[in-house]
This record gives structure tokens, sequence and C-alpha cells, in this order.
């Protein structure tokens, strides 16, 4: 049997095959969930799509595969940004998947839960699916490299910081698996929620407009950062007024204290929410840099796992 989320995933999909064109047929999209996420509730009715191609209303959390013709073993998580109010597929993170598809990467594109749409478990859903996907990726493909934009770089760097935090009952035998990521890419990220950079729609949707100088620290990444954290890619414009460019600067500064590795591309001009940057401005320089990047890390990668589903 069909379970109803299941089937108004499939339902959102064919309304965007006909929104776009595009051939999302040819993608598999795989649930996250067996059947109600963690805590249950969450929205009714089909996925929303606007004319940019940005999701809301996520009715079925779910992992999009994308397949390059040449598979080269590795494989990206890539999680879109929004704000945590919607996941800004069509601008960031298709182009991206079929970028990575270019050089040999299987890419996954997550959609998580948002935390407006009234999900049980709040601000934690998102972090629950991005633990559940990673999981899922390992099962299917060993390694698990991680690339996120602005709020969905804030979920993957979350996650990437707490891959032992428990933040639902286990499900199944997936859920024995670690949540651990081989590298990431964080790109004009939100890092901190504290005091003075606490203006972002990422703290408001997370954190809330009343909230305490404790459950700002509880969603800043550089608070759980030590020296088992990924090696990290850091990309962002002098000139972002979305995300302030600190945020950056102190994940640069929290990886170089703890040991972790790390690299960083400073773009005189871009603004905020570029993807993979117009042809010939300054923001299009950060992707090369990243290929070049992630192919060194690809030596690195961890211990194969085996996993029967």
């Amino acid at each position: 049997m069909i379970s109803r989320r299941r089937l108004l995933l499939g339902v959102g999909a064919s309304l965007f095959s006909v929104q776009t064109g595009s051939l999302f047929a040819e993608q598999d999209v795989i649930p996250l969930w067996p059947e109600q996420p963690p805590g249950g509730g969450g929205p009714s009715g089909a996925l929303h799509i606007n004319k940019s191609g940005s999701w809301s209303n996520i009715v079925s959390p779910s992992i999009q595969r994308f397949l390059p013709e040449a598979p080269n073993g590795e494989a990206v998580l890539i999680a879109a940004g929004g704000g945590y109010r919607w996941i800004g597929m069509g601008r960031e993170a298709w182009p991206v998947a079929r970028w990575l598809n270019s050089m040999g990467y299987t890419a996954y594109v997550l959609s998580y839960r948002l935390p407006g749409e009234k999900w049980h478990a709040g601000p934690l859903a998102a972090l629950q699916d991005a633990q559940r996907a990673i999981r899922l990726i390992r099962a299917i493909d060993h390694s698990v490299h991680a690339l996120g934009f602005s709020a969905g770089a804030h979920l993957l760097g979350m996650a990437a910081a707490r891959p032992g935090y428990a933040s639902y009952a286990p499900q199944d035998a997936l859920d024995m698996l670690t949540a651990s990521v081989d590298s990431i890419g964080l790109i004009y990220p939100i890092i901190t929620l504290e005091a003075p950079w606490n203006h972002t729609t990422t703290h408001r949707m997370l954190a809330g407009k009343h909230a305490t100088p404790e459950q700002e620290a509880a969603w800043s990444i550089e608070n759980f950062v030590t020296a088992a954290y990924p090696p990290t890619f850091l990309a962002q414009a002098r000139d972002d007024r979305v995300s302030p460019p600190q945020n950056s600067l102190i994940m640069r500064e929290i990886c170089r204290r703890k040991g972790v590795p790390v690299e960083w591309i400073e773009i005189d001009k871009g603004g905020h929410g570029f993807g993979l940057g117009a042809a010939g401005t300054p923001a299009a320089i950060w992707d090369r840099a990243y290929a070049l990047w992630l192919r060194s890390r690809q030596h690195q990668r961890r211990p194969m796992l085996t996993f029967t589903m």
C-alpha cells in the first residue's frame, strides 16, 4: 500500500514536471522515513513550488538522487537555503547537482521539513531529516560529502558538528549507521545565531524572536565544533547583507583553533544566494576551487560500511 505522504510527494513531483518541463521523472526520489517523520504533524496538501523552483509545504521529506554518466564512487548531499521558510531547489540545489554530476559525483538533494509548517518536532525537524539523509546515503554509496547554502549550510553544518546527537528515536536498522560526513562545503552560510549576528531569518525560525542567549547558543554551529569536525570549505561574498560575512570568519577561526582543515574563499562581490555564480562574475570562482578541494578529499574517505536494506 502506498502511504498518503508518498502519494502526495508523487503529486508534487508531477506538478513540478508540468510547471518547468524538467526531466524530474528521471531522478530517484527516496523518502527519508518509512511512514510519518518522528513526532508527526506537518502540513497537508500538495507540495508548493514557486516560479523560481523553491519548495515549501514539505509533506514528505526526501532525497532526490541525481546520477552521473560516469560515477566516481563519491556522493554529495546538497541542502539549499531559504531561511528555513522554503528550499531553493531551482536556483541552488538542482544546478549544483547537475554540475557535480558532470564531474562524476552522485548528487543527493535534500528536501527537509520546515519548522514553521506545524511539525511536532519543531526546530528539530530539519536536523532529524539531515541526519537520516546522511545515514541513507551511507547505506547506498558509503561515502558522504555535504554541501550547503545559506540556511541549508546551517543545517548540514549542525548535522556535521553533532553526528552522535540523538535528535530522534531510532526508526529501523538504518539508524545504526553513523551520521557523520567526510567533508563539508558551506556556501554563504549561517553559522551563528548569537548576538550581534542574530538578526537572520534562520534565527527567527529556529530560536524565535525572544530567544535567550542559551537558546541562541544551542543553535550556533561554532559551539559544537571539535577536532573531529570534517574538513571544511567556506565561500562567502564581502557584500553579503543576508548572512553577515562574519559567519564564515567565525567558522574559519573555530576550525583553525580545533585543528580542523579549513579552506576559505573570500569573494569581493556577489551578495547572497548566488548559487553557482553567473559566468564572468567574482561569485563564479568558488565552484572551481571547491571542485579541486573536494577531489583532494576523496583519498581520505572513511572505511567502507556494509548495510543490507
